[in-house]
């Protein structure tokens, strides 16, 4: 597609976050952990459910006014408009999946057949219609009729084989599910302004789009490894809550932190090479960014573990949360500071979101180790 076009899906990428995190609301964490707790309750789990669903359905209406207002009154987002509403489409479609059904009752399974069979519809279908650069709408297109798909199987799924539907619910059920989850809902929106912010930002300063291209391109390698990452916290999460058990957290990372050093220890020196490889010549600058995003990958799975599946079973998830607000505030603070100072550009932004996830961990740590006596349950 090369830079400028891939640049402009990477943007309204980016804008997307902000809309998937605002329709999930902290749905996949506060609604993971009342499920859970409540697995032996059908009729809790039927409330909490139906409950998620409603209030979805309100924030899809409010997201699709927030963009129509946007393109309404922004010139930069009104020249892409069918771009954003075609993505924004599947951003909805894709928050009526009811996956904190299936990691609080601890049958990921499921999400794991469905996830395949999508993604690879996905990638075989950009191979297919993807012709030319000015077929970038094609993208949210497939993207909207793969995540349809996966909506109609899962609650299908959930009707038929877990035998839940929904009920009638009380405006104090949606009240409550709305309150329990909007402490995750401000943790989950304060992480974007280091990571999803920094492509809205690109995109307003770099005149050529090429500057966002090759941010974009070693963005969604990174995201490529934590979403590798990302189920093996999704799965522990419930039954940490429910188990205590502190000993796997170290056997995770015994196994896997060495893989993950070794291989971005050779991502850090083959860099350029594998950016050709994978995106084209015109991406070699690409390999610069991607080396200054590298020690998010290596600090993602700790910073996984030690947030909601260590903290949360401690009884101490309001410093998860705080954590991402700490990380933030600082990470806001060193945009305004290089921004001033005019050393902020594609390279800096990159190491700064490096440092953010890093004061993040150190947080948590800090708060693990001042309540360790907390662990003791589950040795």
């Amino acid at each position: 597609m090369g830079p400028v076009y891939y640049g402009k899906i990477g943007f309204a990428t980016a804008l997307m976050i902000y809309f998937q995190l605002f329709t999930d609301f902290g749905f996949i964490l506060s609604a993971t952990e009342e499920v859970s707790r409540n697995r032996d309750d059908k009729n809790k789990i039927r409330i909490i459910y139906t409950s998620v669903t409603i209030l979805k359905v309100g924030f899809a209406i409010v997201s699709v006014l927030i963009l129509l207002t946007l393109c309404l009154f922004t010139v930069k987002f009104r020249s892409d408009f069918n771009l954003y509403f075609l993505y924004l489409l599947g951003v909805i479609i894709y928050s009526f999946l009811p996956d904190y059904l299936y990691r609080g009752l601890e049958n990921m399974s499921s999400i794991t057949y469905r996830t395949i069979v999508v993604k690879l519809f996905f990638t075989v279908m950009i191979f297919v219609l993807l012709r030319k650069p000015q077929d970038y709408l094609i993208v949210p297109v497939l993207i909207a009729l793969g995540n349809l798909f996966a909506v109609i199987w899962a609650h299908y799924h959930v009707a038929h084989n877990l035998h839940i539907k929904f009920c009638k619910v009380s405006a104090t059920n949606i009240y409550q599910c709305f309150r329990s989850s909007a402490s995750f809902f401000l943790s989950r929106i304060a992480a974007t302004i280091y990571t999803a912010t920094n492509t809205m930002i690109l995109g307003f300063i770099d005149k050529t789009g090429n500057i966002v291209g090759y941010y974009t391109a070693a963005d969604k390698l990174m995201m490529a490894g934590k979403g590798a990452l990302s189920p093996i916290s999704d799965s522990v999460y419930p039954y940490m809550i429910k188990n205590k058990d502190f000993k796997l957290i170290k056997k995770i990372l015994m196994i896997f932190m060495p893989i993950i050093c070794i291989v971005s220890v050779i991502i850090f020196i083959f860099a350029n090479e594998l950016c050709i490889v994978l995106f084209g010549a015109k991406f070699a600058h690409t390999g610069s960014v991607l080396r200054a995003m590298l020690p998010m990958a290596v600090i993602t799975l700790p910073n996984y573990l030690f947030g909601f599946p260590t903290l949360g079973s401690m009884g101490l998830s309001k410093y998860a949360n705080k954590s991402i607000y700490f990380g933030t505030i600082i990470h806001v603070i060193n945009l305004i500071i290089f921004y001033w100072l005019g050393y902020l550009n594609v390279i800096t932004l990159a190491i700064l979101a490096s440092i953010a996830d890093g004061l993040i961990l150190l947080y948590r740590l800090v708060i693990i180790y001042k309540n360790k006596n907390l662990m003791k349950v589950g040795r």
